[in-house]
């Protein structure tokens, strides 16, 4: 059989990932703050891009009316659906100032605190950051103020480079000496007033170390205290009791008294000057009770919002630009709009898939964690009438501010498991926190063993494996029965 090249023609669809659907997408999976700097670095980029104030809203509402319809006129971002992204008319007419006021339904307006501003307030002063030094900077200013000599502070500025953001020290005393060029016995000299400075306990080389560096800048007394630390410290991170008791020939309640006195000690000196600064969590969207309902409002706080500039809007619609000019403002245009729109669709499938959640999982608004249902994402998907893809992508590092308190919204979708009499399942983390419960109730003397657990919950209905029991508790940091029983003091 002889083989040849053929041409042949072929008509066929199928769904293609435009530049603007992936935009949309991925708007809809972002954070709140990687959604600010998306905005903001949209806004630099894109010259027909513009923040509105409030009062410019407030105006452009005023000349369209108030007879909008719900969710506005503008054409949403279809989910998901390539060929209808492509049917967005993109001609001169349609380049006019986006009308903001269309965008909120009557529901979610009504939903929405009232705030009063004028830029002339004075600023918030509890969001201006202030500089803050770190470990090194610290120990550094306490050198300058010492009287050390100037060999000992560039034998200190060795020992400073090599300790780690915990404050301990990473690299020998030999090493240091070597590469300052001077004795091991001047390093060792200087580490010692190094270790003295604040924090105490900094320049340790291990644990041990820096426990007993600070009993003796504590000035404690206790003999027991400075055994455990130097003889027995892996024993009392077992919690080993008994055994330590023996070793020692002390009581177990001396032996208790004694370990809290170690845990009142710091055991990473560095941590009070970490570079790290603290991520506070800002909730996406807010949950409130008014009266018997709940109320879902998105947190509009810090989002700019966006317009098409003007300038360019005249420029293109009186033809006064060159042919090159007016492609480069069409295809911004087209950028500007539809991150208008995926911005305000996203809002939009946010806002609808809370209130879904808030609707499967009643009980868990007004009476808290316990009462948590069983959900998965096929439950709202099938709700608000999107794919669990989607759903999935918007509950993603997303937060709701509810009155139990803030949660990421996939934590509202955990699998159920079975009761005994085969009435309706209970949520796993429902279940979880029960065991948490039952652990911070227990009598410390005598902790539950996971096999109580599963018997103390059997008795509540729940159907439960041992396994699945010593599962939750690793889940939520928690020790086995044997590690966590401690003698009556």
């Amino acid at each position: 059989m002889a083989l040849e090249l053929k041409q042949n023609l072929k008509l066929s669809q199928q769904l293609v990932m435009t530049p603007q659907l992936q935009q949309a997408i991925k708007l809809l999976q972002l954070s709140r703050l990687e959604l600010i700097d998306t905005i903001n670095q949209e806004l630099e980029t894109n010259p027909l891009l513009e923040e509105a104030t409030t009062a410019d809203l407030e105006q452009a509402g005023k000349k369209e009316g108030n007879d909008q319809e719900e969710w506005g006129g503008q054409e949403e971002v279809p989910e998901l659906a390539a060929s209808d992204a492509e049917k967005t008319p993109w001609d001169k007419d349609a380049i006019k100032e986006t009308n903001w006021q269309e965008v909120w339904d009557d529901e979610y307006r009504r939903a929405l605190p009232s705030y009063s501003f004028e830029e002339k307030d004075a600023p918030n002063y509890e969001n201006i950051v202030a500089s803050k030094s770190d470990l090194k900077d610290h120990l550094a200013w306490q050198i300058q103020l010492s009287d050390l000599s100037d060999q000992d502070r560039e034998i200190a500025g060795y020992i400073i480079g090599n300790l780690d953001r915990d404050g301990y020290l990473k690299a020998t005393v030999d090493e240091i000496a070597e590469d300052a060029g001077v004795a091991a016995g001047d390093v060792e000299r200087v580490l010692k007033r190094i270790q003295e400075f604040d924090p105490v306990g900094v320049g340790a080389r291990d644990l041990r170390e820096c426990l007993l560096i600070q009993i003796n800048h504590l000035g404690i007394e206790d003999q027991l205290v400075r055994e455990l630390v130097s003889r027995h410290l892996h024993q009392v991170e077992l919690h080993n009791y008994q055994q330590i008791a023996k070793a020692t020939g002390r009581s177990p309640e001396d032996v208790v008294k004694s370990i809290g006195v170690i845990k009142s000690l710091e055991p990473r000196p560095g941590r009070a000057y970490s570079a790290e600064d603290v991520q506070y969590i800002v909730p996406d969207i807010y949950v409130f009770k008014v009266g018997d309902d709940y109320v879902v409002a998105l947190n509009e706080e810090d989002l700019p919002n966006l317009r098409i500039n003007s300038y360019y809007q005249e420029a293109a619609k009186n033809g006064n630009v060159s042919l090159k000019a007016k492609e480069f403002i069409q295809e911004k245009m087209k950028s500007a709009q539809w991150l208008i729109k995926s911005i305000h669709q996203r809002k939009k499938t946010i806002f609808k898939v809370t209130k879904s959640i808030v609707k499967f999982q009643r009980e868990f608004f007004e009476k808290g964690v316990t009462y948590l249902r069983p959900m998965v994402l096929k439950d709202v998907a099938e709700d608000v009438g999107m794919h669990e893809s989607t759903i999935s992508r918007v509950t993603s590092n997303k937060y709701v501010h509810t009155p139990q308190g803030i949660f990421e919204l996939k934590f509202f979708f955990s699998t159920g498991l079975p009761r005994k009499d085969g009435s309706k399942d209970i949520a796993a983390q429902s279940v979880k926190e029960r065991i948490r419960r039952l652990i911070e109730s227990e009598d410390p003397a005598r902790p539950f063993s996971d096999k109580q657990i599963v018997e103390i919950l059997a008795k509540d209905n729940i159907k439960i494996a041992r396994r699945t029991v010593a599962k939750y508790r690793d889940l939520m940091g928690i020790l086995p029965s044997s590690r966590r029983k401690r003698p009556k003091v």
